[in-house]
């Protein structure tokens, strides 16, 4: 279909902390990229955002500082729009969901759906901390994983272990606020009922849009295969939007279904605001030429792709989304973000470390985007790729090619003459540059996109290291004038090449230039700078990031490590209970658990198994193999070695993994769910019973 506009989105951030790097590569930089991108085509585009500042964090941040709930979004919700705007993210509009418009509007949408009967109302026990009077939401509540018994798990996931949980699966739940144990009461909510829309979800995803991609169609299969089930759309809390029904005093609409309605409020208040350039908000939300794209994170893949498009659906009068090219996660130096442990780059700080460097920073993000699976951003990757591709390739042509117009031409573009057959080989490869672009964006593969940018910079490298102007100015001018003209007519195609991905160094590299006026469609152009065109100051595009400021990155990193590693013990011990004692038994039962003392003289990992250790025990009795699941627990696991440890030896052989384990080594679970071999206090000779 022929569209005549584009409605972009990026996932609103929530407002109770700032922005880090993880949410510039999943979302933002993506999405600017293909903003900056159709706008260069001279397309009809919108590109939409703005703070999530309902829901728990900010009202447990805002009791924890002694400060309103109101005063932590404004806070934050201002610097993260002073953030996005240092990086370039060129949003329409950046509003905000305590807006009145928002809260008018996210209220009529339920309110309407109520009047329809497209709600169902159901009541649940859900878990209340008798103390404060409030009922918890899923991320508010904290136990032991029943998984690795890790003591600090939400109740919707276990970041040691990673496993999805649901409150109800934790052991001793408790208010992760007071500490508070809890207890279950009913009450009353509306639902979404998802179920009812789950065959036309079936054809509208599976069958309509295989385009999609895999990590997006594949989780949204996962989610339909397993069966919708009806989903609440209201909250027992005191802050966000009142449900607008009579007799629902105390509750608000769920965060996640007040969320997504705040990219039409925000739509809806631009173009109240200037409707002369944007037009009516309808024309972007309801006519059928405009194409819908959703920018996310992988978090947000079933709000955007099943909840979303139902509510959408339910009302009726909507386009829905034609593509939701979703990211996974970016980790940071092997470790999973955080903003609760603080393990993150955030953006306000980064630039403090590297001011002027926002391109480069996007620069790594795209190079390293983790568009089909989870990727790593690394201080010596970002070193790296600044010095060895920015600076060494991109920055060094450019300056190379400007610096000798400058010396040769007075800095005025020279005449081209004849063309060698060299000169149209390297023409014909930086021709082709464009169409491969534009394949590549129109399939939101923007990582390969910024590779092939940075290829026609290796084409202008090369083709200045084979040509050798600056030897052949001293015999042959003209044909100098025809390799720096060529030169010349690349660096303006990287500029427009670049404009998406790194407009701040685009933008400096068109002054250098003086080019004022370009476009895409100029883009493999040679003749954008006309012969006699008088160049502007020529300077550095990039500079090279030497090692000081990489390891001041390493040793901060250092030090949140070892502070989160700190507070995890400490919190795990303050919360920490002894298992039950199991069933009574007696001592005849316990006689039949023949335990012995033997010494690890082997410990490697199992391939292909992220639990098992393979040990090989000298028991005084020729030796055996014992397999034990405790590799999380020991990454080294050479540090066994030497050990005497206690084992169970009269549990039958028992085979895994193609290994038979002939035994069972004994181990005691900590406060922080590591698994602590058991072994003795002096020398025991191996064989030895436990007894």
């Amino acid at each position: 279909m022929d569209y005549k506009r584009t409605l972009i989105t990026a996932a609103l951030p929530y407002a109770n902390g700032p922005v880090h790097i993880g949410h510039l590569a999943g979302v933002y930089v993506p999405a600017d990229i293909y903003a900056r991108y159709l706008r260069l085509k001279g397309q009809n585009v919108l590109f939409v955002c703005g703070s999530d500042e309902h829901g728990v964090p900010v009202t447990i941040r805002a009791r924890k500082e002694g400060i309103t709930t109101q005063q932590v979004v404004d806070r934050y919700h201002e610097l993260i729009k002073r953030s996005f705007a240092d990086f370039g993210i060129s949003f329409d509009i950046y509003s905000r969901t305590t807006s009145d418009i928002h809260h008018k509007f996210a209220s009529d949408y339920f309110r309407k759906l109520y009047d329809e009967g497209k709600f169902i109302e159901q009541t649940s026990e859900q878990f209340y901390d008798p103390e404060t009077g409030h009922f918890l939401t899923d991320r508010n509540i904290r136990g032991e994983c029943p998984h690795c018994h890790s003591l600090g798990a939400y109740g919707d996931q276990c970041e040691k272990c990673g496993s999805t949980l649901s409150p109800e699966e934790l052991i001793n739940p408790y208010n992760a606020e007071t500490g508070n144990p809890l207890v279950k009461r009913p009450t009353s909510h509306w639902y979404l009922p998802l179920d009812q829309y789950q065959q036309w979800l079936e054809q509208w995803i599976l069958e309509e849009h295989k385009e999609w991609r895999s990590n997006v169609y594949g989780q949204c299969k996962s989610w339909l295969d397993g069966g919708l089930r009806p989903r609440a759309v209201t909250r027992d809390l005191d802050w966000g939007i009142p449900v607008p029904v009579e007799g629902a005093e105390g509750k608000v609409l769920y965060v996640w279904f007040d969320a997504p309605i705040g990219y039409i409020s925000n739509t809806k208040e631009l173009c109240d605001a200037q409707p002369e350039k944007y037009g009516k908000w309808e024309t972007w939300w309801k006519d059928p030429s405009t194409r819908l794209i959703h920018f996310i994170g992988k978090d947000n893949i079933v709000f955007h792709c099943i909840v979303f498009p139902a509510m959408l659906k339910a009302d009726g009068s909507y386009i829905l989304p034609d593509n939701v090219p979703s990211n996974e996660f970016l980790n940071l130096e092997g470790d999973k973000i955080s903003t609760s442990r603080n393990w993150a780059v955030w953006l306000n700080e980064y630039l403090d470390d590297f001011p002027g460097k926002q391109d480069v920073l996007r620069y790594v993000l795209t190079a390293n985007a983790p568009e089909t699976k989870d990727n790593d951003f690394t201080w010596s990757d970002f070193q790296a790729r600044n010095n060895n591709e920015l600076v060494a390739i991109y920055g060094n042509f450019i300056n190379r090619a400007l610096v000798l117009t400058g010396k040769y031409f007075d800095g005025k573009v020279p005449a081209q003459g004849n063309l060698s057959d060299y000169d149209r080989q390297t023409i014909q490869e930086f021709c082709n540059v464009k169409a491969e672009l534009e394949r590549l964006l129109n399939d939101f593969r923007f990582r390969d996109a910024q590779k092939e940018a940075m290829n026609l910079a290796r084409i202008g490298n090369k083709y200045l290291a084979d040509t050798e102007p600056w030897k052949l100015a001293k015999t042959d001018l003209p044909r100098t004038a025809t390799i720096l003209n060529l030169s010349l007519q690349i660096a303006a195609n990287l500029a427009i090449a670049f404009e998406p991905f790194l407009p701040f160094s685009s933008a400096k590299l068109r002054e250098m230039l003086a080019l004022e006026t370009f476009n895409w469609e100029s883009l493999g152009s040679t003749d954008l700078l006309a012969e006699g065109h008088q160049l502007g100051e020529v300077s550095l595009l990039f500079e090279k990031i030497e090692d000081a400021p990489i390891q001041a990155q390493l040793d901060r990193l250092a030090r949140i490590k070892a502070e989160n590693e700190a507070t995890a013990q400490a919190e795990a011990l303050k919360n920490w209970q002894p298992a039950p004692i199991k069933q009574a038994t007696t001592i005849d039962e316990f006689d039949k658990a023949d335990i012995r003392v033997g010494t690890v003289l082997e410990c490697t990992n199992v391939k292909k198994s992220d639990r098992l250790l393979q040990l090989r025990i000298d028991d005084g009795m020729g030796g055996r193999t014992i397999l034990s699941g405790i590799a999380q627990s020991y990454p080294d696991p050479s540090v066994l070695v030497g050990k005497q440890v206690l084992f169970i030896a009269n549990f039958p052989p028992r085979k895994m993994m193609g290994i038979e384990s002939q035994g069972m080594v004994l181990s005691a679970v900590d406060a922080d769910g590591k698994l602590v071999v058991t072994t003795v206090t002096a020398p025991v000779r191996n064989g030895a019973q436990v007894g």
